[in-house]
């Protein structure tokens, strides 16, 4: 996953730029019409490419608390007191704890008294003299934890293990006492009692039984007497983990994820692999911030090691590669877990140049197919095995890198990788990737790279508007079937409302009709914890008590239980389009930029001025549509000062203007990137921009923003001079648009891309006999359908599913509008008509009486929804 750099603000606007609009697609309010019709002509008597059993996967990333507070199902946070400004500058060691009692002390200290060097910290109580102890319910000196979201959530009669390591200094030992209580004190369960005893840590447990349910509870743990006692690893797991397993997963979040039946599960990103120091944990700096490096998360949890997580919060590592492994097996999936490349993206782009680090890295990533694969008599599989897991995981695909922006940096290093791989391990398929975006010259440069070392599997990442979704479903149509294969790692239309997951349905069918090219599939992010967002859209949000799948999650779900054997041919009409020029008004932004505007003119076609401002006065007409930034008239310029801000839009003129050019003069004063002269504009979400020195300045794009999010036109490497003044001249007659850059012609295009809401394709069963018929139809127009389904002869009832709601649904907590409808079609045969609802999925399936020539696949998995 990539830093956010390229969005906008995510919460989709459905007024969509569409550049050729199909006439019945209204999601931007226009009157809808009432029924299309359209056609689908199937061709049963032939193959079409064979769909793989793992085609749709889920990817796992700790961001969003997706772990901690989240899947992995520990209840108390910061339990080992490990928490620090370097992850998040409002922590302490302290952070969710409180002291309780009167007269003592509570201190996290970093000594040599620790429990063991990779867990660094611990709770260092001084208790108060006797008489003076008056903590929670009477007990002594101590702490409250309060647990994620509103507190730590019980429920009646269910069970709970408590562990702590603890040591103390007085020889009778020291009385601790541990309740689980609502957040005025009142108690919910037994208290548990233990005696610490001795000054070695010692790890003491018990069970909790709750008598009454909360989803704020608190965790207090006191003591009783003098002295000084030390504590450690403080937790609170449920016994009703998922499948039951001990530091296991958070029961309904791991359910929800069986529940899509997923093909693979990669992990542990994204973000999170190719970020920070590629350095250990390890004396002298242990350092904090580093790429995920999978031997600091393996072995008993109270050794594994701590890090600041990329998206700002702490990582115990009590989720580690182990229960990534066993989750995969549990669920049924195939495990694909990601390496570092020794090269950082997601924003910092920096390459790490220490050969014997990387051959350490490397020797890493043989480690790791030994411990997922090595028999339990070798030393890494014998960590496995001592784990709990003496048979072998079977790993076949492992990922090298994640979005690097540095193609020759990084295939430099991969090269290494995957020869490394290949000669110790033929069996695995080493998977690289082609950074963070769905096109550009990093992404061509890349591609290039990966085709001619051969490479088996390129990983491709995109996040868009569902604009992009609905005009870019032939793309993979023309990839070469004799290159790399494509593994879709991440990919989400950029808002969580149904007209998204429409969007992104009528997507998936594309890459179900090129699953020749297009093996594997999972969407991103998967989980948010509705507290904790750093990134949104996202598939299953939940907070400390209650989970809901969001409308993609209902449209993954539905495809991920019916995908089929292999795809049958078919062809469906399309929908009528009508040409509409680009319209919009100008704008002017920065990112993380401070520049300087002058001089802007805009005139018509025949030469007439609509608009001239040379900022002598002030800058009344402008608006900042975007809310951001710092904008003021300086020395007759109109400068945004704010070096840090982002997105800063100010727009001015008419959303209605047409044909016409823009003039301005642009200078960079400082800050990481360029400038951004915006045309086409609408509003903060609906734009077309020139961006100039983007990407910290290492290459400039015309992008166009749609319903909050970007894609690409086209791009180059241009760069930007600080202190230099550019005239800058951009030319819109129609859909066509040319910028110059002084004087010189930049660049041209001609945005003639059809967003199509009319979507289809067809995959057979082998094990049922049945053709699987999936058809989206995103628009608020119903689609009247004549479906010829030739010579098959067919049984006269199919089973359908169908999503269909309104185009702004969004599943909540307390509501789930969108979920899945089963029904039953009656009247099929070979030729039949039915009619698809507006804003809706149907699948339906149609159970052939003959039999197919080929027979049942002796490979194929059973998805179906019942």
């Amino acid at each position: 996953m990539s830093r956010p750099r390229p969005q906008l603000g995510l919460a989709c606007v459905l007024a969509l730029t569409i550049p050729l609009v199909a006439v019945p697609a209204t999601a931007s309010g226009a009157p809808p019409a009432t029924v299309t019709d359209y056609t689908i002509d199937v061709d049963p008597s032939r193959d079409g490419p064979a769909i793989s059993d793992t085609m749709y996967g889920v990817f796992f990333e700790d961001i969003n608390r997706a772990a901690d507070g989240g899947l992995y199902a520990e209840l108390v946070q910061n339990r080992s007191f490990e928490y620090d400004p370097v992850d998040n500058p409002e922590y302490t060691g302290l952070t969710a704890w409180t002291p309780t009692g009167a007269g003592g002390g509570a201190e996290v200290v970093d000594d040599a008294g620790r429990l063991n060097e990779r867990n660094r910290r611990y709770l260092r109580l001084t208790l108060p003299v006797a008489g003076l102890a008056g903590g929670a319910g009477g007990a002594g000196y101590g702490v409250v934890n309060a647990g994620y979201n509103t507190g730590i959530p019980v429920q009646r009669q269910h069970r709970y293990d408590f562990s702590v390591w603890a040591r103390t200094d007085q020889p009778a030992g020291t009385p601790l006492t541990v309740r689980v209580t609502d957040a005025a004190g009142a108690e919910l369960a037994e208290p548990l009692r233990v005696r610490v005893r001795g000054e070695r840590w010692t790890k003491y447990t018990g069970t909790i039984r709750a008598r009454a349910s909360s989803t704020a509870g608190r965790l207090a743990v006191t003591a009783a007497g003098t002295g000084t006692l030390g504590l450690d690893m403080v937790s609170l797991f449920p016994q009703d983990t998922f499948k039951h397993r001990p530091n296991g997963l958070r029961r309904d979040l791991a359910e929800k994820i069986a529940a899509l039946r997923p093909g693979f599960v990669r992990f542990p990103g994204g973000c999170l692999v190719n970020t920070g120091s590629h350095y250990g944990y390890e004396a002298p700096g242990w350092e904090r911030r580093r790429s995920y490096q999978w031997k600091d998360t393996v072995g008993p949890v109270e050794q594994r090691a701590t890090n600041a997580n990329f998206w700002g919060y702490n990582q115990s590592y009590g989720l580690g590669y182990y229960e990534y492994f066993q989750f995969a097996e549990d669920i049924g999936a195939m495990p694909l877990p990601v390496v570092p490349a020794l090269v950082t993206g997601c924003g910092e782009n920096r390459a790490t140049d220490d050969p014997a680090l990387l051959r350490r890295h490397i020797q890493d990533t043989l480690d790791l197919i030994e411990f997922a694969n090595g028999p339990a008599s070798s030393r890494w599989g014998r960590v496995r095995a001592e784990m709990g897991h003496p048979k072998p995981f079977g790993l076949t695909h492992l990922g090298v890198g994640n979005e690097e922006n540095l193609p020759d940096a990084f295939f430099e290093r991969f090269r290494q990788f995957r020869a490394a791989i290949e000669a110790a391990h033929p069996e695995i398929t080493v998977v690289s990737n082609s950074g963070p975006d769905d096109a550009g010259a990093n992404f061509d440069r890349l591609w290039q790279l990966n085709r001619e070392a051969g490479v088996e599997m390129v990983d491709e990442h995109y996040y868009n508007s569902p604009a992009w979704f609905l005009q870019n479903n032939e793309r993979y149509d023309t990839y070469d079937r004799a290159g790399p294969k494509v593994f879709l790692g991440e990919y989400a239309s950029q808002d969580n409302r149904f007209y998204n997951a429409l969007a992104e349905a009528a997507y998936m069918t594309g890459l179900e009709r090129n699953a020749d090219i297009v093996k594997l599939a999972s969407y991103a992010p998967l989980l948010a914890n509705e507290d904790y967002v750093q990134w949104r859209p996202d598939m299953i949000w939940f907070n400390n008590h209650t989970s809901w799948g969001s409308a993609s999650y209902e449209v993954q779900k539905l495809f991920m239980r019916n995908v089929g054997d292999e795809v049958v041919p078919s062809e469906a009409s399309a929908t009528p389009v009508t040409t509409a020029p680009i319209s919009g008004a100008v704008g002017l932004s920065t990112w993380a930029t401070s520049a300087a505007y002058d001089d802007v003119v805009v005139t018509s076609a025949d030469g007439g001025t609509l608009f001239t401002d040379d900022f002598s006065g002030d800058a009344a007409r402008w608006s900042n549509v975007s809310g951001r930034g710092s904008w003021s008239v300086v020395d007759g310029a109109y400068v945004q000062s704010d070096e840090a801000a982002e997105d800063t839009l100010v727009m001015a003129g008419d959303p209605a203007w047409t044909n016409y050019d823009l003039r301005v003069r642009a200078t960079k004063r400082s800050g990481r990137e360029g400038f951004l002269v915006a045309f086409g504009v609408k509003d903060s979400g609906n734009f077309y921009w020139w961006n100039l020195g983007g990407w910290n300045n290492t290459q400039s794009a015309v992008e166009q923003a749609s319903g909050g999010g970007k894609q690409t036109l086209i791009s180059n490497g241009t760069t930007i001079e600080t202190g230099r003044s550019y005239d800058l001249r951009i030319s819109v007659r129609g859909r066509q648009v040319t910028l110059f850059l002084d004087g010189q012609q930049w660049g041209s295009f001609t945005d003639d891309r059809v967003a199509e809401p009319f979507r289809q394709v067809v995959t057979r069963d082998h094990r049922t006999g049945e053709l699987i018929l999936k058809v989206v139809n995103a628009q608020d127009a119903a689609a009247r359908t004549r479906i010829d389904l030739g010579r098959l002869r067919v049984a006269p009832t199919a089973r359908v599913t169908t999503l269909h709601g309104e185009p702004d649904d969004v599943n909540t907590a307390t509501e789930q509008p969108i979920r899945a409808r089963e029904s039953r079609l009656h009247g099929v045969s070979q030729t039949f008509d039915h009619t698809f609802p507006a804003n809706s999925v149907t699948f339906v399936r149609i159970r052939a009486t003959q039999p197919h020539p080929t027979g049942p696949s002796a490979g194929s998995v059973e998805r179906n929804p019942s």
